[in-house]
Formats: structure tokens, C-alpha cells, sequence
């Protein structure tokens, strides 16, 4: 299996914008890589925005953060308070955002929600995202959920199984106001990890996917 060590680049990414439409979205979609990354180098900075929230939700979202970026270098955590699910008839002023995060930040690697997720709000994120930055290494994650709309990704980032048990377990002791959605648990987080580190035979058996449209190297 071809692989592409991020760490070996001529320029690792250093400068990391994580999105997200909701609260938990980053840490489901790409919580372990970030884990793994600041694990192996913690002189990185991360700008993590997430989109909607309300008073409970932000709470979460900030110790959600505060938990996953503990060991990098310098972070900037941002959560608005779009409405969720009204993300369509709220585009332009989403896209305001994303030209105050381009004036803000020059990321060297962004994580963002996939092009053909079935939740209206997650595809607007894409969707700016390849609108605002055109010239940079963007990765797509996947949220697991009712819609069945998990496609066949072309990135995997192994995963060491600790890093799986933290991260599912970060998920679940901050987003107490989600444990009543019935694919909010444990071993839903853990099968897709699972199953993803099957497909790209990673040693531990665990993996995050990607989907990724462009890649110079």
C-alpha cells in the first residue's frame, strides 16, 4: 500500500484550521489525528472553529478543545453560534467568516467536513472551505450518523489503539448533551476506526479516513 508520511514533506504542517458546522464534529471526524500529530510534534499551532452552538454545547465544544490540544504549542479556539440545521440560508454571512479566518491564518494543512456529507450544514463548510483557501492541502473527514452516506475515503491515518480509547473517551465524558442520540456511543466511534484500519491494514487495526481531492507533492 502506498504511503505518504505527512512528516517527511519539505514542509510538515505545521499550522493546522480544524472546522467544524457543530460542536462535536472535529473531535468525531479528525480527533485522532490531531492527537497523533501533536504526539509526535507538539511545536504546532491549531485554529479550531466551530460554527453552531448553543450555551450547553459551547461549554462542551471548549473542554472538547481544551482536552485535544492540550500539547500544542499555541491554539485558538473559536465557537459561534450559527444556527444549526439553517446553514444554507445562512451562507453569506458563514462566508464573511471564512475571509476573516484566510486574513487570520495560513494553514499549512486544513481538516474539513466531506464534499458529499448528507447534512446541509457539514456541506456548506466543504463547500467554503474549497472557495476560500484554493491553494491548500485540504483534507475531508467523515461524521458518522442516520444518513448512510459513508463513501469510500483515499487517506488513512493509522492510529495506535490509545489513542482511539482517548480520543472515544474525550468524545463521551464531554458531550454529555449527545448520549441520547442512539449512534452516539462508544462502539460506533470505535467500529469506524476499526473498520478504516482494516482497509488500509494498519498495524494497530485503527485508523481515521480521509477524503482528499488534490495533493502536490
Amino acid at each position: 500500500m502506498l504511503r505518504l508520511t505527512l512528516g517527511e514533506l519539505r514542509k510538515p504542517p505545521r499550522r493546522i484550521l480544524c472546522l467544524g458546522a457543530h460542536c462535536d464534529d472535529i473531535e468525531i471526524g479528525c480527533g485522532g489525528m490531531i492527537l497523533r500529530l501533536l504526539q509526535e510534534d507538539s511545536e504546532r499551532e491549531i485554529y479550531w472553529r466551530v460554527f453552531s452552538s448553543s450555551s450547553v454545547r459551547k461549554r462542551e465544544a471548549l473542554n472538547g478543545a481544551r482536552l485535544f490540544l492540550e500539547r500544542a504549542k499555541s491554539q485558538k479556539v473559536v465557537i459561534r453560534s450559527y444556527h444549526d440545521s439553517f446553514f444554507p440560508a445562512l451562507q453569506k454571512q458563514i462566508k464573511m467568516e471564512f475571509e476573516k479566518i484566510k486574513n487570520e491564518f495560513d494553514p499549512d494543512l486544513i481538516l474539513t467536513h466531506y464534499r458529499h456529507d448528507q447534512h446541509q450544514d457539514h456541506r456548506i463548510i466543504c463547500e467554503l472551505t474549497w472557495n476560500t483557501f484554493r491553494n491548500h492541502l485540504i483534507l475531508e473527514y467523515e461524521i458518522t450518523k442516520y444518513d448512510g452516506d459513508m463513501g469510500q475515503p483515499s487517506v488513512f491515518v493509522p492510529l495506535e489503539s490509545n489513542v482511539c480509547q482517548r480520543k472515544v473517551g474525550y468524545i463521551m465524558n464531554v458531550f454529555q448533551s449527545q448520549h441520547e442520540k442512539r449512534w452516539f456511543q462508544k462502539d460506533t466511534f470505535l467500529s469506524l476506526m476499526r473498520l478504516r484500519g482494516m482497509e488500509c491494514n494498519a498495524p494497530s487495526g485503527y485508523a481515521e479516513a480521509f477524503y482528499c481531492r488534490k495533493l502536490v507533492t
